[in-house]
């Protein structure tokens, strides 16, 4: 026999656990199906225990500055297995939280793989079995590391990120495949810790969907730290002799390097392989499915939200989306705003953008003024000795409206929350100006990058006219 339920959620990361939370408070009998872990990607195998090894990392950069802040401390060194068990430990409690917040809103929490076998029914298995019937399905499935066709993918010491989390050993030499978000952010990991990491990314820029003068900075900088970075260059193949070899093309000439271990970092694709029974699927491209702006497909009762979807895959994008859906099947008017959200990079220093570019406004043929402030006068990372940083601020022309937001400094992915208001209000720099930001705080950069488009911001030198 069939439970009835108002919503069923396939998926309980981010996405599906808040809207199953949504849903309850909204007075839905919810059901929330599982096949791992709650929690999903980001909680397991993503950006928590990701951004735990970021903070074990610039904790260890930071004690290498200490004879400059007058502090020592002898026999310092560090265990990657405990680091490794630190991470473990943080993942292992926030899950224990998402479980209890689970139970404490009364939602029914199903073990086993789903299969979507027609309009509103769901068969569960591969852990508890049964069999579920929904008013809505909402498919909050995440996704997978994507791996290329590279010849020799498949050899031993080639790793996804998932692989390279698990591990307990820190690698001697690693060539990180894919110069994205996660390349960066494991670049930084393990550069810190002293593992010799070569980047070969197929774009000319790293992090190539952001900000042109943000890939710039954040080269330096890692190239500072020993890591080797080469753009424009093309996996071809890998091969094991003693140590893997990967080939790669660059610059029309083929080159090898050895290393230890290969990452391949190059993106993600939805985990929807195998959801849907024949008949039963929704229209999809290339494993991403197609929804309308109230995240509904074209088959009755079936919604859709987060890195099913493809496009940007951002676990706050998903929490976004799976309360705007729950609250329109409600019949509310949504509570949050999706036209403004954030793309944050975890590396040292941190890496945060909203809106649009100064190159975006270029090609749509956007009036735009740019503004920018250098993080170097600002007193508070001068006295935490942060690197080379700024905050770029883009405005449309004439009416002053915010239409971007690019940072680059200590605290970036903190501080761009204010932005994502400013964005989602449709702020004025006059607006934003008339704010009091407290003093010594990074978020100053903020009031000396409006300040910049008058040519008022206090702590930059004069232009010379």
């Amino acid at each position: 026999m069939s439970e009835q339920f108002d919503l069923v959620i396939v998926g309980a990361g981010p996405g599906g656990y808040e809207a199953a939370i949504r849903a309850s408070q909204l007075g839905m009998k919810t059901a929330l199906i599982e096949r791992g872990e709650v929690g999903g990607t980001c909680l397991n195998r993503g950006c928590i225990p990701t951004k735990a090894l970021l903070h074990a990392a610039e904790s260890w950069r930071a004690l290498q500055h200490f004879p400059e802040l007058g502090l020592s401390v002898e026999g310092a060194g560090f265990d990657y297995q405990k680091v490794s068990a630190y991470k473990n430990g943080m993942v292992e409690r926030l899950r224990a939280g998402v479980e209890g917040l689970i139970r404490a809103n009364g939602i029914t929490l199903v073990h086993g793989g789903a299969l979507i076998t027609g309009p509103h029914q769901v068969a569960v298995s591969g852990g508890e079995e049964r069999r579920l019937t929904g008013k809505r399905i909402l498919i909050a499935a995440g996704s997978l590391p994507a791996v290329p066709l590279i010849g020799g993918a498949d050899l031993p010491g080639v790793m996804d990120s998932d692989m390279l989390l698990s591990c307990e050993r820190l690698p001697q030499s690693l060539c990180l495949i894919g110069g994205g978000v996660i390349g960066v952010e494991f670049s930084t990991v393990l550069s810190s810790f002293g593992c010799k990491v070569t980047i070969l990314e197929a774009a000319p820029r790293l992090l190539p969907g952001m900000d042109r003068e943000i890939s710039q900075n954040l080269a330096m900088i890692l190239k500072k730290r020993g890591v080797d970075i080469h753009t424009g260059a093309l996996v071809r193949r890998i091969e094991r002799d003693g140590e893997l070899l990967c080939t790669y093309e660059e610059k029309g000439e083929e080159r090898t390097l050895s290393c230890k271990n290969v990452l391949i970092a190059t993106g993600r694709r939805p985990n929807t392989a195998g959801l849907f029974a024949p008949g039963a699927e929704p229209k999809m491209e290339r494993g991403a499915v197609r929804v309308d702006d109230d995240f509904r497909t074209d088959v009755e009762g079936l919604y859709a939200i987060g890195d099913a979807l493809g496009g940007i895959q951002l676990a706050h994008a998903a929490s976004a989306q799976g309360i705007y859906a729950v609250e329109r099947m409600a019949g509310k008017e949504p509570s949050v705003c999706l036209s403004a959200i954030p793309s944050c990079v975890y590396t040292d220093p941190e890496i945060a953008s909203v809106g649009l570019t100064a190159d975006e406004c270029k090609e749509r043929g956007i009036a735009y003024r740019c503004t920018k402030y250098l993080m170097s006068g600002n007193g508070k990372s001068m006295l935490s000795l942060q690197e080379r940083g700024f905050v770029k601020l883009v405005f449309e022309e004439g009416s002053e409206v915010l239409l971007g937001a690019q940072l680059m400094c200590a605290r970036a992915t903190d501080m761009v929350g204010e932005l994502c208001d400013a964005l989602a209000n449709r702020l004025t720099a006059r607006q934003l100006a008339r704010t009091v930001r407290p003093h010594p705080t990074f978020c100053e950069g903020i009031t000396e990058a409006v300040e910049d488009l008058w040519g008022r911001s206090i702590h930059t030198p004069p232009k010379r006219r």
